[in-house]
């Protein structure tokens, strides 16, 4: 049972099934949690008519202002066309909704599977889809969403495990020196790249977040919609060995570039990316670990084991950080 602390004790499936029906749905009582952490998301049936997704933000960690801009930005998108999944917006209370002490959205039902990356064909509609995203994402500026930065995805996450004790005493010294070799060299690779461009991306586009419907991708979860650079929306569709890597860059950048220049540059940062990323997602696992439903889904963090292979792992990115970027030839 969860803590009477947890900002989601007081969210019983009664709670969720009252707070859709506060919109005027007629509930079936069927509800089923999805496999979301962060939030709160469920698949509510409703009678006579296709079962909606209720997602109740975690509290506290969004201001309703920077909710409402995600909502707008996926709206603005919808408008264009570009095949996203936006929260429904009622004649009362708009597209963030209140009940109790939970802000929510609604969002219809979309079925798709997830996207065949191995074939290089699917690469190149993603990339023109990715494209036409920051095409309108470099329309305008986020004014409340947070900036992906060095400081927010690394040091803070380095910090907030040393400070908070998550390693024990014979893995500490281990972690704290290879991370603080990792802040230095993320530090060092930024400087040497310069100025970054930056603009409104979706900032968790993993192949999780994408649906595939009648050849076409279907980007869902803007949850972690962001200011920061182009390549973070690309690097997490490139997986295998180098040349597999490679192959798929090709034709991921050449779908995109239909739509929206290319940055060769920032490929350099790939790298880089990838071990903030890393990082954060430890810190995050471990920011979130009073959550009850954390143990239970990750069951193999915070144990001797995690933390070695963790640190095997950030040791394996100092190598690759200084491997040579792929290139566009």
């Amino acid at each position: 049972m969860e803590s009477s602390s947890h900002p989601y004790a007081e969210l019983s499936p009664v709670t969720v099934l009252e707070a859709v029906e506060s919109l005027g749905y007629e509930t079936d009582a069927r509800m089923f949690p999805l496999n979301s952490y962060e939030n709160r998301v469920y698949q509510v049936g409703i009678n006579g008519k296709p079962s909606i997704i209720v997602k109740f933000y975690r509290p506290e960690r969004w201001s309703t202002e920077q909710i409402l801009e995600e909502h707008r930005y996926t709206q603005e998108l919808v408008d264009l066309e570009i095949p996203v999944v936006p929260p429904i917006d009622f004649a009362q209370g708009g597209t963030l909704q209140q009940f109790n002490n939970f802000r929510f959205s609604v969002f219809e039902q979309f079925l798709g599977r997830p996207p065949e990356l191995d074939n290089l064909d699917n690469l190149l509609v993603m990339g023109r889809f990715v494209g036409r995203i920051h095409a309108v994402g470099a329309l305008h500026e986020f004014k409340h969403r947070i900036e992906f930065t060095a400081q927010r995805f690394s040091m803070q996450s380095r910090l907030f495990l040393l400070e908070n004790d998550f390693l024990s005493r014979d893995m500490r010294p281990a972690y704290e020196t290879v991370s603080q070799d990792l802040v230095d060299k993320i530090q060092q690779r930024l400087a040497d790249h310069g100025e970054v461009k930056k603009l409104r991306i979706h900032g968790d586009c993993h192949p999780g977040n994408v649906l595939w419907k009648s050849g076409t991708p279907n980007f869902v979860d803007f949850d972690d919609t962001m200011t920061g650079p182009a390549i973070q929306d690309l690097w997490m569709m490139l997986s295998g060995d180098r040349n597999q890597r490679q192959a798929q860059l090709l034709e991921l950048v050449e779908g995109y570039n239909e739509f929206y220049n290319f940055r060769a540059s920032e490929l350099e940062l790939v790298e880089v990316m990838r071990t903030m990323r890393l990082m954060n997602y430890a810190a995050w696992l471990a920011r979130r670990w009073e959550d009850p439903a954390f143990p239970t889904s990750f069951p193999w963090f915070n144990t001797d084991r995690y933390w070695a292979e963790h640190i095997q792992e950030l040791r394996e990115q100092l190598f690759l950080l200084d491997e040579p970027a792929l290139c566009l030839v």
